[in-house]
């Protein structure tokens, strides 16, 4: 038996029939792109059925915000067909494979004028349900630094280690203060012990 076939025959067992529910587009929502560099925008659909190359479509279109009107690029339509756009110029390929349920395409030398949304459609008869896909892309001058869990481990050391040689050294202060202070108070009482042995041998010698 055909694999298609029997793929459509197992679909059709679903409660709520395969062409209504059957098409999903997967997509990464969310990418970074380094201006200057080629990235590769990924979109993968999953079918019931399988390809037919005479009514299969796709369309990439690209817009600078959701407010603005859709721009389309790439047109799959019996074959591809990359459009020559002011925009992308020649730096636009297609990078997929249909046999695998990829239509994914490449941008080259990404300006950061390239960033905004790039909405995939995918239509797969018999399927009825059209699959979209959204990509956020955002251009950049220049990569964030990776985050170094060991960097902040050694940061966190440092600071608690002044921390606690800050406490160290308050404790220390405290204490020679007390000390001093003692000491201070010690002399006076000597002061104060040797005063009154002064006076009471001064008072005994005029009573003799």
């Amino acid at each position: 038996m055909d694999p298609a076939l029997n793929l459509t025959s197992s679909c059709s067992t679903f409660e709520q029939g395969c062409p209504a529910s059957s098409m999903d587009v997967v997509v990464t929502h969310k990418m970074n792109a380094l201006n200057g560099t080629t990235i590769r925008l990924s979109c993968i659909f999953n079918s019931c059925y399988k390809v037919d190359n005479s009514k299969f479509a796709m369309n990439w279109t690209y817009q600078e915000t959701f407010n603005d009107t859709e721009e389309m690029f790439m047109t799959y339509k019996q074959r591809m067909t990359v459009l020559r756009t002011e925009k992308f110029g020649d730096r636009v390929v297609f990078s997929g494979n249909l046999e695998k349920n990829d239509v994914s395409f490449t941008i080259s030398d990404v300006q950061l004028t390239d960033d905004g949304i790039y909405n995939c459609y995918v239509r797969n008869p018999p399927d009825r349900q059209q699959g979209k896909g959204i990509i956020k892309l955002n251009v950049l001058t220049e990569l964030p630094p990776p985050r170094d869990s060991t960097i902040a481990v050694v940061v966190g050391a440092s600071v608690g280690g002044i921390l606690a040689l800050l406490i160290l050294s308050m404790v220390v202060v405290k204490c020679v203060r007390r000390r001093r202070k003692q000491e201070l108070i010690s002399d006076e009482q000597k002061i104060e012990e040797e005063g009154k042995t002064e006076g009471d041998g001064g008072t005994e010698e005029g009573t003799k």
